[in-house]
């Protein structure tokens, strides 16, 4: 379909948080937008006071009259919803232009310069950094992030001067494929979604794939520790990042007394004191990638100090809903055993002498039975691990795979239990907790407010 016939757009899977910053972007552009979603959330309400047409049941006959005309609608879907869903069917038969989210941001970075962040864990809040300073800067950009920031209060950025945008890359369904990148970050391979893959080497194979769609004359920046074997076209920059080594790296490090900062070393212009204004130590990481290819695009040394300082953090990265003297609550968004790691290990390293417990809610079943005995290395860092049940998202249960997995191979002398999620409240009402943290990419996030207003009674 040639853009220019686009007049309406419908998604299949309205509610999710890459779909709603496309929905966003088409919104912005006066086009008509509707579409289906399984359940109402404050995000699809807030599509909704946008302009959205959004309905929560799988019926044909609910589709905007707008979004029928096949010659000028386009239809945009999640691979979440199932092949057999009504309203897909419907508009497979009757001949409309059917995308996945992926394809439509492979399209924009085939129109515009393409800041992309793929990796197994980091990509959001990196592309959300490198969009900040990009967007402070004199380059402006768009942005479609997978997850809402702090300073913006939404997953989407549009300039109308700009030709660069950033674009959260990812794997799953090797949905990145569809990308053309002018500039990429890789923050890590360790391997996920083998659901999808199978095997640790298709995954790595992936991602090897992905760096040879790189626009040539375009550049990579890839985490030193990776396993994967880039294989970039010819004429491709490569540059290597680490917190301590690498191309791009950090001196100088100073963490303490709520505030990080540190001397960002590169290869284009060294930046001393940069601080963060998000200070959790794996952010150092992030900030560095972020930097560096926000300094490709042109970024200066005072808009790069000035973006990171500025930059609040993204709901469920990281994210503080107390923090005093009686209580540090938060909650995290890491799903994968790596993320577990870093989020854990970076908490102790701000707390090292308060009792540390998280909530953890395991996210489907492959992914438990795959790493449960990394979930478990990686929390048992902290002084106590509470387990919820697994939350299934698209999957249905396999046979022997529960938390109690991870339960019975967490280490010595970590204080563990487990319960259902329908229980959590009442254990918050009931304990007095020093700092908690709530982990996960299920729903047992909605509960984060209830939580905070318990702890916060206790004052």
């Amino acid at each position: 379909m040639n853009p220019n016939d686009i007049k309406a757009v419908y998604f299949v899977g309205a509610g999710g948080i890459g779909m709603s910053a496309i929905a966003r972007y088409f919104l912005q552009k006066g086009m008509v937008v509707g579409g289906y979603d399984r359940t109402p959330t404050p995000l699809t309400h807030q599509l909704q006071e946008e302009g959205m047409q959004i309905h929560y049941e799988e019926n044909v006959a609910a589709i905007p009259q707008a979004c029928t005309d096949a010659a000028h609608t386009l239809v945009i879907y999640t691979p979440a919803v199932p092949a057999e869903h009504k309203e897909l069917i419907y508009f497979r038969q009757n001949g409309f232009e059917i995308q996945k989210r992926a394809q439509v941001l492979g399209t924009l970075t085939k129109t515009h310069k393409g800041l992309c962040v793929a990796g197994t864990h980091g990509k959001t809040t990196t592309s959300a950094m490198c969009a900040h300073i990009m967007h402070q800067s004199k380059h402006d950009c768009n942005a479609f992030l997978g997850g809402i920031t702090k300073n913006y209060g939404t997953n989407y950025i549009l300039s109308e001067k700009s030709d660069y945008v950033v674009i959260e890359a990812d794997e799953f369904d090797r949905s990145f494929h569809w990308l053309r990148p002018w500039a990429t970050v890789i923050t890590a391979t360790d391997p996920d979604h083998l659901d999808i893959y199978g095997t640790k080497e298709a995954y790595l194979e992936s991602f090897r794939h992905y760096t040879e769609l790189i626009q040539e004359g375009g550049t990579l920046i890839i985490h030193t520790n990776l396993e994967m074997k880039p294989n970039t076209p010819a004429g491709v920059r490569t540059y290597t990042y680490s917190r301590t080594e690498g191309d791009f790296h950090a001196e100088n490090i100073k963490i303490g007394n709520g505030e990080i900062s540190f001397d960002f070393v590169s290869p284009i212009e060294s930046v001393k004191n940069i601080q963060l204004g998000h200070p959790v130590p794996i952010n150092i990481d992030n900030g560095i990638a972020a930097m560096a290819m926000a300094q490709v695009a042109g970024a200066t040394a005072d808009e790069l100090r000035q973006g990171m300082k500025t930059f609040a953090g993204v709901d469920r990265r990281f994210d503080f809903k107390i923090k005093n003297e009686r209580h540090v609550f938060l909650s995290d968004y890491a799903h994968h055993p790596e993320e577990i790691f870093q989020s854990a290990s970076s908490i102790r390293q701000l707390y090292q002498d308060r009792k540390i417990t998280a909530i953890f809610q395991p996210h489907l079943y492959t992914r438990t039975r795959d790493f449960y005995r990394e979930f478990a290395a990686a929390l048992s860092q902290l002084d106590e691990v509470i387990l919820c049940d697994i939350y299934p998202a698209r999957e249905l249960p396999i046979e022997g795979v529960s938390s109690e997995l991870i339960y019975n191979c967490l280490a010595p002398g970590v204080e563990k239990s487990m319960i259902k999620k329908s229980e959590v409240l009442d254990l918050v009402r009931k304990r007095d907790f020093d700092v908690l943290l709530v982990l996960g990419a299920g729903d047992l996030d909605d509960y984060v407010p209830q939580i905070a207003e318990i702890l916060n009674n206790k004052d």
